[in-house]
């Protein structure tokens, strides 16, 4: 099944027309003697309508569709699994790409909270696996196989979007929403398998195409980029004319507690990293949000909550708080909400704002790389 539909032999083996950007789209119609309205159309059609296929673009001529059909695919990633949170909050994708590698994404639901409007969020994928080895994090422990390109990125976020809006037309019609009230993905994190900076030029492709409003539209300031601290990537993003978030993957107040468990520290310690984050705020003039997973013993005691916030008292930031997705190779265990609670109280007598951030879906190995991990167990 490719975006919830079945595919023939042939159209499978197509390239991905989600690979062309949208002066290559253009380019590629007008040498089929197409006006350039058309490649607005095909454009508006993918990412605005959710089209699955070119059949299903009435707009066009019979002869321009087929010329489509048999030359592209619209994406070309199969769903192996698809498991929801028993609170309905969570769904999770895994999918297998053409080569036969699986990533994962989740499409994460949260409610209003008296503060923001109720919101969707999506957690691509960037990679397929990942190299840098971070001890706690399952796709860190099943290595690098290749990067993403920005059509596969970008697919993962098209097929949420079908999927949320399947959602809001169902509550409209049963009455619990709006009529008309389409809200569908409205946040994008790239905080899924693999180091985003890593990926740079397929990462920035994927997010121009995210955040055009003839497509998705997500605004940029509701797409987060999550980094373990790839300092000159960190730099050359705050050079960007868009004003997408950062968050940065700390996990550790010093060297040698986040050389334990966060082997890109021996490259970028965190003196380096923190110089880095100082450098986007003053290009950007935007906050950071500093990840911190909480392992038990190894780095949520009050020692580490006070070393935390000596080092981030003077960098504009919010600390997301997270108590870990424990993985079955991994030595790690799971602090305690009452814990992270105390850790929270800690930082706050230096004046950074943090948050304890329940990670969601638990129940259906939504943390990263967990549900390849008992994919690929069960064909062993």
């Amino acid at each position: 099944m490719v975006n919830g539909r079945k595919i023939s032999a042939i159209e499978a083996t197509l390239p991905s027309i989600l690979e062309l950007s949208k002066s290559n789209l253009l380019a590629s119609l007008e040498a089929l003697d197409q006006p350039k309205y058309r490649a607005e159309q095909v454009w508006r059609a993918i990412y605005k309508e959710g089209r699955t296929s070119f059949g299903q673009m009435t707009n066009l001529s019979k002869d321009l569709r087929g010329i489509l059909a048999q030359n592209y695919s619209i994406g070309n990633a199969a769903t192996v699994i698809s498991k929801k949170s028993a609170d309905n909050s969570t769904d999770k994708i895994l999918f297998k790409l053409p080569d036969g590698e699986l990533i994962e994404t989740v499409l994460m639901r949260y409610e209003p909270d008296g503060h923001r409007r109720g919101r969707k969020t999506v957690c691509v994928s960037t990679q397929a696996g990942c190299a840098l080895g971070c001890t706690f994090c399952a796709t860190g422990q099943q290595g690098f196989r290749r990067n993403l390109t920005a059509g596969e990125i970008t697919e993962q976020v098209l097929t949420m979007e079908r999927l949320a809006l399947a959602e809001d037309k169902e509550e409209i019609q049963a009455g619990t929403r709006s009529r008309g009230e389409l809200q569908g993905v409205t946040n994008v994190v790239f905080m899924g398998m693999g180091e985003p900076l890593a990926n740079y030029e397929n990462m920035m492709e994927s997010i121009w195409v995210l955040n055009d409003p003839k497509g998705i539209g997500i605004g940029a300031r509701h797409i987060t980029v999550s980094t373990v601290g790839l300092v000159p990537g960190i730099e050359k993003l705050a050079k960007e004319n868009i004003q997408i978030n950062l968050a940065v993957s700390l996990h550790a107040p010093d060297n040698e507690t986040r050389s334990e468990t966060m082997p890109v520290n021996k490259r970028y310690p965190i003196e380096e990293l923190i110089e880095a984050c100082k450098y986007f705020v003053t290009k950007t003039n935007r906050r950071i949000f500093i990840e911190y997973v909480l392992l038990k013993d190894q780095n949520d005691t009050s020692m580490h909550a006070n070393k935390l916030g000596r080092i981030l008292k003077d960098l504009l930031c919010h600390v997301n708080l997270i108590p870990v997705n424990p993985t079955d190779d991994g030595p790690y265990h799971r602090t305690t909400y009452k814990e992270a609670q105390r850790f929270q109280s800690d930082l706050k007598t230096f004046n950074v704002p943090s948050t304890v951030r329940m990670e969601k879906g638990i129940d259906i190995d939504a943390g990263c790389g967990q549900l390849r991990d008992r994919a690929l167990a069960l064909t062993e």
